[in-house]
């Protein structure tokens, strides 16, 4: 049977997408079989991309593909059991890992009000989520929803797969929360939208759609969507990715870069980190009337 050997460190960053990317890459040749991830030389593998590795198992259901996983050192099965992405009773387990566990899951494109409990519970509900106001909340749920909301609008996907993971011991201490979609890609929608007019190429395309009032929805001249979330992790010294297509899209430290891939990603990834050391309390500047210019 096929093995595909994983690498030995794969993390939420231009590396570790491309190696994750790589290995669908692999992957889509075969058909009718089972592949299996050999973890032998893995020494970290961060638990919030399990929400690629579902994606793209989702995708090799269709070729009629199995998954199987070999070598996986104990630490990571105990991390993948816990959070859902191995088995089936990982409800029933404690959580030994201090509440570090953002469980993995997959929603249907109809799961709107499952999706927002989700966001709720295991992340704006975490002890050590930067102090926020009622309604700033309630923005930045609405924010993450439109991620939601694009993969099923945009994507035209059936499935949203989302995991994330709780780092305390990273310095500064960060939540990861990944969110991917196998649908249309934001290099072809936003190509059609501007289609004769203008082309542009994945990293473009990305830079385009994340700017506030830029959409491809008809009828529509923008809404508060990813910019909220883009502004409010600017203020952390939180991190955002955005994977579409061969395009890489990256916000860290005051700074966006793009780098493209070797190989196209068949649908979106988004992880956004948040800044876990930060003591800030934050709220909307005006919570009776806003306006982008009234974020913070």
């Amino acid at each position: 049977m096929p093995e595909i050997k994983i690498g030995t460190s794969i993390g939420s960053n231009y590396e570790g997408y491309e190696q994750l990317v790589s290995i669908y890459h692999q992957m889509k040749e075969y058909s009718d079989t089972t592949i299996y991830l050999d973890f032998s030389s893995n020494r970290w593998f961060e638990a919030n991309l399990c929400a690629v590795l579902g994606a793209i198992c989702l995708l090799m259901e269709k070729n009629r593909v199995k998954i199987a996983c070999s070598n996986m050192s104990n630490s990571l099965i105990d991390i993948l059991t816990r959070n859902g992405f191995i088995g089936s009773n990982y409800l029933d387990l404690p959580d030994n890992h201090n509440g570090t566990v953002v469980s993995f899951q997959r929603f249907k494109h109809n799961q709107d009000n499952a999706f927002n409990g989700y966001i709720k519970r295991e992340l704006l509900s975490k002890s050590d989520f930067p102090k926020h106001s009622l309604l700033l909340g309630k923005r930045i749920t609405e924010s993450i929803f439109e991620i939601f909301e694009n993969a099923r609008t945009h994507g035209k996907c059936e499935f949203i797969h989302t995991c994330g993971q709780y780092y305390p011991r990273k310095s500064p201490a960060r939540l990861d929360i990944t969110i991917v979609d196998v649908g249309q890609t934001i290099h072809k929608n936003v190509n059609d939208f501007h289609f004769p007019l203008e082309e542009f190429d994945a990293c473009m395309a990305i830079d385009w759609a994340i700017k506030y009032g830029n959409t491809t929805k008809i009828g529509r001249t923008g809404g508060l969507g990813l910019s909220l979330i883009l502004e409010f992790i600017k203020l952390n010294n939180g991190v955002m990715q955005i994977i579409s297509s061969n395009g890489y899209w990256e916000y860290r430290r005051n700074r966006v870069r793009m780098n493209t891939l070797k190989n196209n990603f068949p649908g979106t990834i988004v992880n956004i980190e948040f800044n876990f050391d930060d003591s800030c309390f934050y709220q909307l500047k005006s919570e009776a009337n806003l306006t982008m210019n009234d974020i913070f």
